[in-house]
């Protein structure tokens, strides 16, 4: 999958036209260092005009980390965070998860998410698919990878960052969710994968970790 760089800028034909809409110019209303704030002017299916407000984003990665019985899921623990996020002013239950990199591939930075955040290293890796979080108002794919075989270590956490780490059954993530502790979007996805493994649905295409040290080497430059 492929992204324009630039708001307003042409995209392929897409296969629905009577639902499509067309950028005609666009610009660039903010500018952070984690998400670009645009506006363009669309021409909609009809012939009309309307104006879109959006977030780039760079992309992230989500990480499902298998302890216990990595082979089925049955029984796993799996690898949690508490954090505080402060534009909902609380702490959330979360899966290790963070954003890519410029020019980082995703399973690097999955890898070295994993690390960074939690501590652990895995010896094999296996995609599960993406997800789009927000799609009315920001261009954010975030992939979903499954890592097992997980050796423990110190987490390397970023400057300003606080977290927590624990494990959680499958059960009582069902929990957490049935009683909404659980709400961050992008784990509750992956909890979709977690029980798909666990009934056989989903057979991961196990490899082994990229570069064993990748976690270990600085992030590629901006």
């Amino acid at each position: 999958m492929t992204r324009n760089d630039e708001p307003g800028a042409a995209r392929p034909e897409a296969a629905d036209p009577h639902l499509t809409e067309s950028p005609l110019h666009g610009e660039t209303v903010f500018h952070g260092r984690l998400l670009h704030v645009c506006r363009d002017t669309v021409r909609l299916p009809d012939g009309g005009e309307a104006t879109r407000e959006y977030v780039r984003h760079p992309g992230a990665v989500l990480v499902v980390g298998l302890l216990d019985d990595p082979d089925t899921g049955a029984g796993a623990r799996v690898v949690v965070e508490r954090q505080y996020r402060y534009p909902v002013r609380q702490v959330m239950l979360e899966l290790p998860a963070g954003k890519i990199d410029p020019r980082e591939p995703p399973w690097a930075c999955a890898v070295r998410e994993l690390a960074e955040e939690t501590g652990y290293q895995a010896r094999q890796w296996a995609r599960a698919g993406l997800i789009h979080p927000c799609v009315g108002y920001s261009d954010e794919i975030i992939e979903i990878w499954f890592a097992r075989h997980l050796t423990a270590g110190p987490a390397r956490l970023d400057p300003g960052e606080f977290l927590d780490v624990g494990t959680a059954s499958l059960a009582e993530l069902d929990a957490a969710l049935a009683s909404g502790q659980l709400t961050d979007g992008k784990s509750v996805a992956a909890l979709l994968w977690l029980h798909r493994l666990h009934r056989g649905e989903w057979h991961p295409d196990w490899q082994a970790a990229p570069v064993a040290t990748l976690a270990d080497e600085p992030h590629p430059p901006a």
